[in-house]
């Protein structure tokens, strides 16, 4: 899909705004279990990622007009991940940093699928200003209608503060995106309109934002961690707990949904395909509990396929 067949926001394809990583993944798969201290035959690809790049590239094919907002350096990575960005439906708003390098991001999976190893260089994006997407957004279209601005915990404290004082209440949706960052999310904690969190982000949340030692809390459950997230101000809570399923919860209403059986693949982008769906049945007009069944649906899916955005996935997929 060209930049000029990018749909416009209307009622088929409702606006979603994305901001945080974007980077470029070399997602390595082994033919043979993963030894240290050996080489391992295996095939690797290039591909664009970061949890708002993935989360963007899913909702592009969920029939969703998505903005994606993130920083590259001056360097041929950058060049190139806007050009596979604009093939794959997405609106790419990249704040330039001149004399950076284009972030980065390698993972090891054996032939089942697991994640063995990962690293990341994401130097670009931890040392952004807070006014990083200041420009970028005084040119973006529709941003004040958008039906949700996603954001992940890439993003520094300062930036994500930003983010959460301009977006409109009750439209933001971010993901803890791993345990060493969730706590960057404590201080806006009652501006987020849905919380994203696996267990283990979720524990470290709460421990942060309670100053609670983590022992304490890591004898929560999924479905108290959430309840106590709840009261600090978020107005959904949803919780992933890998096989063990979802599980999600707002002041009215909870819901436990066990994890739909799939062939793993590969787990890239398994996390950010539910956020993508689920947050693309919300733009559609669908109930908390239906869109979150839709999201683990878009999970299934990518667990199921190679790279962090399945090919199969669409909305009538879903539906």
């Amino acid at each position: 899909m060209t930049p000029q067949e990018i749909p416009t926001a209307n009622a088929a394809h409702p606006a979603i705004a994305c901001f945080g990583a974007v980077h470029m993944d070399t997602i390595t798969h082994a033919r043979r279990p993963i030894q240290a201290d050996t080489s391992t035959p295996a095939t690797m690809s290039d591909t664009p990622g970061g949890v708002a790049t993935n989360v963007a590239r899913a909702l592009a094919r969920l029939d969703v007009n998505v903005q994606l907002f993130g920083t590259c350096g001056d360097d041929p990575a950058g060049q190139s991940l806007k050009i596979l960005l604009q093939d794959d439906g997405v609106r790419t708003l990249l704040t330039q940093r001149p004399g950076m390098t284009t972030g980065r991001y390698i993972a090891f999976h054996n032939p089942d699928g697991g994640l063995i190893s990962a690293c990341v260089d994401d130097l670009i994006l931890e040392t952004a200003p807070a006014h990083l997407f200041d420009e970028a957004m005084q040119t973006a279209a529709g941003l004040a209608t958008a039906a949700w601005w996603f954001a992940d915990a890439n993003l520094p404290a300062a930036l994500l503060e930003r983010l959460s004082q301009m977006c409109p209440a009750g439209k933001l949706a971010v993901d803890g995106v791993s345990q060493a960052k969730a706590g960057r999310l404590v201080p806006i904690l009652d501006r987020i309109g849905i919380l994203f969190l696996n267990v283990a982000e979720a524990r470290a949340v709460l421990a942060a934002a309670t100053k609670s030692d983590f022992h304490d809390v890591d004898r929560c459950d999924r479905k108290e961690l959430a309840a106590r997230l709840l009261q600090l101000g978020p107005d959904t809570v949803l919780i992933t707990d890998g096989a063990s399923g979802v599980y999600w919860t707002t002041t009215k209403q909870e819901a436990n949904l066990p994890a739909e059986p799939a062939k793993i693949v590969d787990t890239t982008g398994a996390g950010d395909a539910l956020i993508a769906g689920t947050l693309a049945g919300l733009a559609h007009g669908a109930q908390f509990a239906d869109a979150a069944v839709m999201g683990i649906g878009a999970a299934r899916q990518t667990l199921a396929s190679a790279g962090a955005v399945a090919p199969t996935l669409s909305l009538s997929s879903l539906k």
